[in-house]
């Protein structure tokens, strides 16, 4: 099989598991918290490496921000032979008592974005593997963490999220609203693999406390860049039983 044009990496060179977060500069702050960690490639937004914890073999590959990245990688990540696909990302809260720093599971995404629907009817669900999001949770309440796990919703216009559409959401029961996990749980059912999220609350959009009304100069505020690493360690700790 040919390089992958985007990953530029080629079959057997990755491990049959995938944590995938956004933002390249992540994938070294969870390589930080494996026991060995080595760089395989870097090309525009797709940072990989391959490391290990506690023994499981894993690799690390971000996806850039929304769908159509995200499903590059996915589709590139499935080609050399990845299997599972687990998103540790960050997510704006739908919920009033949802606070900044708080995990949330997903237990589906509403497809709010155009990528999935060139793949499928928008009527077919964005769901989870059950294996996938079961070891999240058991591995948030193993480090006895409360988690919220519910619906969220992918969208693709990160600046265009109206009130109109966050009061929608919010009557709708969505936990949170992020912009990758419609197209990574879509893809991942359509070619029989497993696929789950687990995000950190980096704002609360009902409460007016979103990604960039803070006036620090971090994109993060602090108690979401503590609770990034905690998401990584329950992510991980899940790793070893998938």
């Amino acid at each position: 099989m040919a390089t992958q044009p985007h990953l530029l990496v080629d079959d057997g060179e990755l491990t049959d598991i995938a944590l995938i977060p956004g933002d390249p500069g992540r994938v070294d702050r969870i390589a930080d918290h494996c026991d060995e960690a080595e760089t395989v490639a870097s090309n525009r937004e797709y940072k990989i490496v391959n490391a290990t914890y506690e023994g499981r073999e894993l690799t690390i590959c971000s996806t850039g921000i929304g769908c159509p990245s995200a499903a590059i990688a996915i589709e590139e990540l499935a080609n050399v032979g990845v299997e599972t696909f687990v998103r540790v990302g960050t997510t704006g809260a739908l919920q009033s008592e949802i606070e900044i720093g708080d995990m949330i599971v997903a237990t589906g995404a509403a497809k709010n974005e155009g990528t999935s629907k060139r793949y499928e009817a928008a009527e077919y669900p964005a769901v989870p593997d059950y294996d996938v999001l079961s070891a999240l949770v058991d591995s948030a309440e193993a480090n006895d963490e409360d988690v919220h796990v519910g619906p969220i919703v992918s969208d693709d216009a990160f600046y265009a999220e109206t009130d109109e559409h966050v009061d929608d959401w919010e009557a709708a029961g969505l936990l949170a609203v992020e912009m990758e996990a419609a197209a990574v749980f879509s893809l991942a059912r359509r070619k029989g693999l497993r696929a789950g999220a687990i995000c950190t609350v980096d704002g609360n959009l009902v409460e007016g406390t979103q990604k960039g009304t803070n006036t620090e100069d971090d994109e993060l505020p602090d108690k979401a860049k503590n609770n990034v690493g905690r998401a990584i360690d329950i992510t991980l700790e899940a790793a070893t039983q998938l």
